[in-house]
C-alpha cells in the first residue's frame, strides 16, 4: 500500500489560502481602479473594460469578484466609506471629551479627506445617488453612521438621539460638503467645518424625542 505523506494536506491548504489572498488582492485592485475611474469620467461614463485597464487586470478577473458594475459601486463606496469613518473617529478621540471639540474635530477630518481625496469625495458625495434602491440604501446607511458619530459625541450620556433629526443633520452637513466643493473647496477646511459644526449642534441643543404614538392616517391617504 503506498505510503501517504503527511505534507499533501498542509500544502493543498497553503495554496487554497494563496489562492484566496490573490483574489483578495485582485479585488482591492479593482475597487481602487472604480474610485479613480469614477472619480475622473462619473459612473454612468465608466465601463467595465476602463476599470479593469485602469487596475492592469482582464475582465474576467472582474467578474471572479462583482456580478456587475452596480456592485463595483456599491463595494467602492462602502470601502471610501469605512475608511472616512475610520478617521473621523480616530479624529474625534484625539480631540479630548469636550463634545463640541470632538464634534468640530470630525468635521475638520471630513472636510479635509474631501479635499485631499476629490476622486474618493465623487464617489461618495455624487456618483453614489440615484443608481439603485440598494446603492440608495447604503447611502442612507452611511448617513446613519455619520450622524450618529456626530451625536455621540455633542449628546450627554444616556440621552437617546433622534434618528430624523440625526439623519437631518448628517444630510445638511453632507449637502454643505457638495457646494463647497462645487465652489473650489473654499472656504477653508476650519471655515466650513465650524460652519458645519453650527448645524451639528442642533443635535445638543434640541430636546428629546417624544414617545412615537400611533396617529390616524390624513385623509385622501391610505397607509
Amino acid at each position: 500500500m503506498p505510503h501517504m505523506t503527511p505534507e499533501l494536506t498542509p500544502t493543498r491548504r497553503y495554496r487554497g489560502a494563496e489562492a484566496e489572498e490573490r483574489r483578495a488582492q485582485r479585488r482591492a485592485q479593482l475597487i481602487a481602479a472604480a474610485v479613480q475611474v469614477y472619480g475622473e469620467r462619473g459612473y454612468q461614463n465608466a465601463t467595465v473594460k476602463a476599470v479593469c485597464e485602469a487596475a492592469g487586470l482582464t475582465e474576467r478577473y472582474f467578474y471572479e469578484s462583482f456580478a456587475n458594475s452596480e456592485a463595483l459601486l456599491l463595494a467602492s463606496f462602502q470601502t471610501v466609506t469605512q475608511r472616512l469613518l475610520h478617521i473621523l473617529v480616530q479624529a474625534g478621540e484625539a480631540a479630548g471629551h469636550d463634545g463640541a471639540q470632538q464634534a468640530l474635530a470630525m468635521l475638520r477630518a471630513y472636510f479635509g479627506a474631501l479635499q485631499r481625496e476629490p476622486r474618493s469625495a465623487r464617489v461618495f458625495l455624487v456618483e453614489i445617488r440615484g443608481v439603485s434602491k440598494l446603492v440608495d440604501g447604503a447611502l442612507a446607511d452611511s448617513l446613519d453612521e455619520f450622524g450618529g458619530l456626530l451625536a455621540q459625541a455633542l449628546l450627554p450620556p444616556g440621552r437617546e438621539r433622534d434618528p430624523l433629526l440625526t439623519a437631518g443633520v448628517a444630510g445638511g452637513v453632507v449637502h454643505l460638503a457638495v457646494r463647497w466643493i462645487r465652489h473650489g473647496y473654499s472656504p477653508e477646511v476650519e471655515v466650513v467645518a465650524r460652519t458645519a459644526l453650527q448645524l451639528a449642534l442642533v443635535l445638543a441643543h434640541a430636546p428629546a424625542p417624544a414617545p412615537v404614538a400611533a396617529t390616524a392616517a390624513a385623509p385622501g391617504f391610505s397607509p
